[in-house]
């Protein structure tokens, strides 16, 4: 049982680290170049990655606290 909350939570961790990197770049140094104080709200596909974003990380958090409980 407490190798499969290890391996579960070992694949949402990879889940949470691919979809922060596809998320939108280029936004940090958009200031720099030129781009200027551009406020937006995220739409579609963009809006869609970031709340599966924050629903993998609740979920690695709740993994956490299950494998903190079943160690113990």
């Amino acid at each position: 049982m407490k190798q499969v909350i290890v391996i579960a939570q070992i694949a949402v961790s990879v889940l949470i680290i691919i979809s922060v990197l596809i998320q939108n770049r280029g936004s940090g140094l958009s200031s720099v170049f030129g781009g200027g104080n551009i406020y937006r709200t995220k739409r579609g596909l963009e809006r869609g990655l970031f709340i599966l974003t924050v629903i993998l990380v609740i979920l690695f958090i709740a993994i956490g606290a299950l494998n903190l409980v079943i160690s113990s």
